[in-house]
Parts: structure tokens; C-alpha cells; sequence
């Protein structure tokens, strides 16, 4: 462990974060640059005594918890993530699971897409994150449980109102071959997660079709390039799908884009208005 430049380090990135950035109001009378002591200590959840006697090079070996949490509050990239681990002496340990955390650029790239839905998937299907048109293209994922944003769950578990399976997207049936091939290969590559383990073990006993499309045992997929929604409000919004892979993270950001002039432009167009609201109840 290097103690004086891993408190040399902490120093320099506490100072050049704002108040703002880290979600704090600046306040008056603000003489230290960046955030004080006891600011990153708050979001670190850790005493300002122990992150004090970090930056004083005086403290002992901290635990990968407090370096998680001290990544988290000074908004580390992942190369400065790990190289905080490396200064502390306690290298950063393979991920055991799929990753839930979205780089803050993810998401400000997802707010920048004001006509286009979209989202951020995990290995796993859990949706990590969304822009308002996703959630009134398909539902309010602020909403749900943790657990319930998940499109696996939706497409096997949830209910079908209407004959409508997915918020009555045209593929489905495509998509729940495609996404139990990719939970496959998700299994595959974490096979000590007890989430990926729970959700498995999940739709293989509540749901025939996946157990039959599970013991199939095929791994290839061939994502759907364009698919309809039937929304019911604006009626059916036909959109290009397309996946972007965010391969350090296991993640996916999937962009929801309409035909320039077509219907489902305008549908769209509405529904960035109309939000999340349910237009067909008495307020």
C-alpha cells in the first residue's frame, strides 16, 4: 500500500469534483475546492475520521467496500477505480456477476436522445437505466421493484393483457428465443452469481416455454433489426432496434428510433409529451 500517493490521489480528485456534480447543493462560504472532507465521506458512507486519516496517509489497509464506495462518491472512471486499488494495495477483484452500474456517460448519452427510446440492459435483461420515451414507449421502470425490471420476467412471467405479450411488441416470440440464448451464455460466463442462478431457476419453474427453449441448449442469437410496439394510447409505433454492446460493463444500450416523417415519428413525438401519464384516467 502506497499511502502517500493514494492520499495524494484522493485529494486530487475530491478537488476537482463540484458540489453539483455530486448531486450536493454549493451552499455559501465554500472555501475548499470541490468537496470537503466530510461531503466525500458522506457519500462514501464511511466516518470523516477514517477519510481524513486517509488523506493523511495515516490510515490502515482499506476494505474493497470502502474503495467501492470511494470510487462512487469522487465519480471514478473505471481506470481510475482501478488504480485507487492498486495505490490501496488491494487489487480490484473479478466481477462474480453481471455489472449493474451504467458509466455516467451512458447516462448522460441517454437524456441526450430526446427522440429516440432507450435503454440499458444487463447481461441478465435487468433494465440499469432509461430515458423518459422508453418508459412511456413501454412502462414506468421508476415504478417496479428492482427485481420486475427485467424483460425475461416480462416476456415469460408477465401477464399477456390482451392477447399482448411484451407491451405487444411484433417479435415476441423471437424475442424469447433470443434472450434465453443470451441468458444461457450469461449463466455461462458467471456461474457463481446467485442472481443469474435465482433468475434461471425462476422461469425454469414457472414457465414451460422457456424450460423448452432452455433445454435446447443454443447459444447463437440474431437480434430483431426493426419491431412494432402496440401502445395503448398512440396505437402501434414501428421503430429500428439497435443494440449497442458496452463490453467492459456486459451491458447493452438499446436505441428505439422511428422513420423520419412516418407515424410512428409523430407517435413518438406524442408520447415525449404525454410521458408516463395515463391520458384514459379521471384526475
Amino acid at each position: 500500500m502506497d499511502r502517500r500517493e493514494l492520499a495524494n490521489f484522493l485529494r486530487g480528485r475530491r478537488e476537482r469534483i463540484t458540489p453539483a456534480e455530486a448531486g450536493l447543493p454549493a451552499g455559501p462560504r465554500r472555501r475548499t475546492p470541490g468537496l470537503r472532507r466530510e461531503e466525500v465521506a458522506q457519500l462514501a458512507f464511511i466516518s470523516t475520521e477514517y477519510y481524513t486519516r486517509l488523506e493523511q496517509a495515516r490510515s490502515p489497509h482499506p476494505s474493497h467496500e470502502v474503495l467501492a464506495g470511494l470510487a462512487r462518491a469522487l465519480r471514478l472512471s473505471d481506470a481510475e477505480r482501478d488504480h485507487l486499488h492498486y495505490l490501496a494495495g488491494a487489487p480490484p477483484l473479478p466481477s462474480a456477476g453481471p455489472s449493474r452500474e451504467v458509466r455516467q456517460s451512458i447516462l448522460d448519452l441517454l437524456h441526450r436522445l430526446p427522440q429516440a427510446a432507450a435503454t440499458v440492459t444487463s447481461a441478465t435483461f435487468d433494465v440499469l437505466a432509461w430515458n423518459d420515451l422508453a418508459a412511456a414507449l413501454m412502462e414506468d421502470f421508476s415504478a417496479l421493484p428492482r427485481r420486475d425490471r427485467n424483460f425475461l420476467r416480462r416476456a415469460f412471467l408477465g401477464s399477456h393483457t390482451q392477447g399482448n405479450r411484451l407491451y405487444g411488441v411484433s417479435d415476441a416470440d423471437e424475442f424469447a428465443r433470443f434472450s434465453t440464448r443470451r441468458l444461457r451464455a450469461a449463466a455461462a460466463r458467471y456461474p457463481d452469481d446467485p442472481e443469474v442462478a435465482a433468475l434461471v431457476a425462476e422461469l425454469l419453474d414457472a414457465s414451460e416455454e422457456f424450460t423448452r427453449l432452455w433445454e435446447s441448449h443454443d447459444v447463437s442469437t440474431e437480434p430483431t433489426l426493426r419491431k412494432t410496439f402496440q401502445h395503448p394510447l398512440v396505437g402501434p409505433v414501428t421503430v429500428n432496434c439497435d443494440a449497442l454492446d458496452i463490453t467492459d460493463r456486459d451491458q447493452q444500450l438499446v436505441i428505439y428510433t422511428a422513420v423520419p416523417g412516418s407515424p410512428s415519428e409523430e407517435a413518438l413525438r406524442l408520447l415525449s409529451v404525454i410521458g408516463t401519464q395515463r391520458m384514459d384516467v379521471n384526475h
